[in-house]
């Protein structure tokens, strides 16, 4: 009988999930069996790890895609009837080091008060930069953050770290805790199920670990909108309703505020772009999670990308030469430049105010938040919203009162459907 029964969870990603299992099989550590959930893939994920690996590994093939937790358990609940001591769980597009599957193993053998252990966790794409090391939950603006995101190794990263949860990309766990805890969070479908695991790990008064001598590479999914929707609408739905659930009473309206705020700037912004997409699936999702609707989204819910930029190409139209003028807040330049050249590929673009120039965007943290409104210049933000009309004026100036009003008509729907699940 192995000790570790190491689950892979897959869906239309052949390339990565061959170089994954491929990586896996490098391993030092040897006392292990390989499972490999495919989550219904159209790409021929499946046929090709047969073809390729054979016995090496042992293929689960789901009959519809069951999302990240739900693939995940699949292969959990195999290898849970098999009684192996650890289970550990990677992401297909992981690539793991020679050492790292056993560094895990040494640790939760001589750490018996850690329920979990994770590695330390590396881009991919740029090897020296860690991704994650750790995660915190963030119970005072109701978020979650990765720790020692951006840094390096010189930038002093403890051996181990001990947090309120850590990704399932590279996390190792033991049977036992699942024995007292249960399974992955199955109805969040995808985003934040690992980090309620670990979550619940801490509640239960085992502590979660990050493993500096474990080390993976990891291609970071794309949260961001690319085609559609689909992934904002869970990156909503679960963050707020993860925040519901944990949130201590004498803080669910201060939370409630916070949520509301962040709904509204959605819609608002999308209103103001002419981009809706967005805002409805927000929408969506928030009302999903406040009336505890959990699983895959319902039909209607996601929606295509509808950036259009309009507002920056009514600026830009037959314009030469633009000076970005960098404000107080966030430089985003790049980004805005970017978007110039897509929409003007001849344009120059300087940052020079002694260059001459015939067209000035002034950056800035939020356009709703400028009290400029002689229309002297025109200001952008990250979200790329432009204020250049007496139209965007009024529209900013009745920003503040138009969430108030929000938060008005949403609060008690909000508060009394927190009663409900807590009752």
């Amino acid at each position: 009988m192995k000790r570790v029964g190491a689950v892979i969870c897959n869906f239309n990603k052949k390339e990565d999930v061959l170089n994954c299992i491929q990586s896996v099989l490098e391993s030092k550590y040897t006392d292990y069996d390989l499972y490999v959930v495919d989550n219904a893939s159209s790409d021929g994920s499946a046929e090709a790890i047969r073809e390729k690996y054979g016995s090496q590994v042992k293929v689960l093939v789901n009959a519809e895609n069951l999302g990240g937790s739900g693939g995940f358990n699949t292969g959990l609940r195999k290898a849970l009837e098999k009684g192996y001591e650890y289970l550990y769980c990677l992401d297909n597009d992981v690539l793991v080091d020679e050492n790292a599957m056993g560094e895990l193993v040494e640790f939760l053998d001589t750490h018996p008060d850690s329920g979990m252990a994770g590695s330390r966790v590396y881009h991919m794409e740029n090897p020296g930069v860690i991704q994650q090391f750790g995660q915190i939950v963030d119970f005072k603006d109701y978020c979650t953050e990765a720790k020692f995101l951006g840094k390096t190794d010189e930038d002093g990263i403890p051996d181990v770290e001990y947090s309120d949860a850590v990704a399932a990309c590279s996390l190792m766990v033991r049977k036992s805790l699942i024995d007292e805890i249960g399974l992955m969070p199955e109805d969040n479908f995808l985003y934040w199920d690992d980090t309620e695991w670990g979550y619940c790990c801490n509640l239960a008064g085992y502590k979660v670990a990050s493993v500096g001598s474990s080390v993976v590479l990891h291609r970071m999914g794309a949260k961001k909108e690319v085609v559609n929707t689909f992934p904002t609408y869970y990156a909503w739905r679960n963050w707020i309703y993860f925040f519901m659930k944990y949130t201590p009473q004498d803080e669910w309206e201060k939370m409630c505020d916070t949520f509301l705020n962040s709904v509204f700037e959605v819609q608002y912004e999308g209103m103001y772009r002419g981009e809706y997409n967005k805002a409805k699936t927000v929408m969506f999702a928030y009302d999903d999670a406040i009336h505890g609707v959990r699983g895959k989204a319902a039909d209607g819910r996601i929606f295509e990308v509808d950036c259009k930029d309009t507002a920056l190409r009514e600026v830009l139209a037959g314009k030469q030469c633009i000076y970005l003028e960098r404000g107080q807040g966030e430089d985003f330049s790049y980004d805005l430049a970017e978007r110039i050249l897509k929409i003007s590929p001849q344009a120059q673009i300087t940052v020079n105010p002694d260059d001459t120039y015939d067209c000035k965007l002034v950056l800035c943290d939020s356009v709703f938040a400028v009290s400029d409104m002689s229309l002297q210049n025109v200001y952008v933000d990250s979200a790329m919203n432009v204020f250049a009309t007496e139209d965007d004026a009024m529209k900013i100036i009745n920003y503040p009162y138009a969430r108030e009003l929000f938060r008005f008509a949403n609060k008690p729907l909000f508060l009394d459907s927190l009663r409900h699940m807590h009752e």
